[in-house]
């Protein structure tokens, strides 16, 4: 009976002892990296933005050239904006899902 409170308590103690060390690796980090997280967002916001605007940008001036070129009943310029915009979308995901896995491979 002693023996299985002395292993539940050195459990704890371990488990206690790993908190503290992955809390005490996140504030070295997060010194290290004071400056970097204010350019760090800004250049994301950056790279999203351009990342959606320059597919979106594209789409319409192709639906605009194809409007001029052969009218019709649809819309040329809208049906290229959403689809640019859809690709735009896609490509910030990747993107942000791609920084994601940096940062997330920096903490272990």
């Amino acid at each position: 009976m002693n023996d299985v409170k002395k292993d539940k308590e050195i459990i704890r103690k371990h488990e206690f002892i790993d908190k503290v060390g992955e809390k005490e690796a996140h504030k070295i980090k997060a010194r290290r990296e004071k400056n970097r997280n204010i350019w760090f967002g800004l250049g994301m916001m950056g790279i999203i933005g351009w990342s959606v605007a320059i597919p979106t940008l594209i789409g319409i001036a192709l639906g605009i050239w194809l409007d001029t070129k052969w009218p019709g009943r649809i819309s040329w310029t809208l049906s290229f904006f959403f689809a640019g915009l859809v690709l735009g979308c896609i490509n910030a995901w990747y993107w942000v899902r791609i920084e994601q896995k940096k940062i997330e491979g920096n903490d272990e």
